[in-house]
């Protein structure tokens, strides 16, 4: 199936490692020229070098703290003026630290709105603006499950995840007549370098060996398995193309069917 990403320009934030990194691999395959996006400049650089052959466009790096709205907004004029105008923004930037919860306070919730919320709502309201200037564009966040279900170690990333579909849906609704579609994807556990500290920090919490803690968990979702990061990359991919066209405020469940929630 071609999905029409050939040429397109796509910002992925977070694209250093985990599902960013995924995306940015995938949207390079698909011959889209693919800026990516991290306040990690080290890694940044490496995850560039990683990327290098993988399409018909050589990668575009740009280091960039997207909890700083001035920071994006210097993004976005750099991808402008070195790669074009944009097609597709895709939001993987920004983890929220877990907490046992006799460790929560106050900083650590506003600490969790800025790393995962306000990184997603600076970048877009970077580089939307422009895209309704020119009548088109589309939005894919990658969001997380927990946001559906309160997790005593995730309160404060669920929390910002909830608020990011709020805004998802809601931005889908004012920029749809402006021909900008806006979706979200929410994975739950995926084996990237985050989840396997999660699974360090339950382990702890339980007195468990970290190797139980996987085993149980992958036990209990239904496709007997956590996700891996290249099989979220799949559905941004669509959600983002044109074979995708007529989908827009969707917000697709990724969690191997653990969580019944409609």
């Amino acid at each position: 199936m071609d999905l029409g990403l050939t040429g397109k320009v796509v910002v992925v934030t977070g694209a250093s490692r985990g599902i960013g990194f995924s995306c940015a691999a995938a949207f390079l395959e698909e011959g889209a020229r693919v800026v990516l996006v991290s306040r990690d400049e080290g890694r940044l650089g490496k995850a560039v070098a990683r990327l290098h052959s993988a399409g018909d466009f050589p990668p575009v790096a740009i280091a960039a703290d997207l909890t700083n709205a001035d920071e994006a907004r210097r993004m976005a004029r750099e991808v402008e003026s070195s790669v074009g105008g944009v097609d597709i923004l895709v939001n993987s930037a920004g983890a929220a630290r877990r907490y046992l919860p006799e460790e929560l306070d106050a900083a650590a919730w506003h600490a969790a709105m800025d790393a995962k919320y306000f990184t997603y709502i600076h970048a877009m309201d970077a580089l939307m603006p422009a895209m309704a200037v020119r009548g088109r564009g589309a939005v894919v966040n990658i969001i997380g499950m927990g946001g559906k279900v309160a997790t005593p170690i995730h309160l404060p990333g669920g929390a910002a995840n909830a608020a990011l579909m709020l805004a998802s849906v809601g931005l889908a609704s004012v920029y749809g007549p402006k021909g900008i579609r806006v979706n979200a994807i929410n994975p739950g556990a995926t084996m990237t370098d985050r989840v396997k500290e999660a699974i360090a920090l339950e382990a702890r919490a339980r007195g468990l060996p970290e190797t139980d803690v996987l085993a149980q968990g992958q036990a209990r979702v239904p496709l007997g398995r956590y996700a891996e990061p290249e099989e979220v990359a799949d559905v941004a991919l669509f959600l983002a193309s044109d074979r995708a066209a007529y989908v827009t405020g969707a917000i697709v469940p990724m969690d191997g069917g653990l969580t019944p929630v409609p």
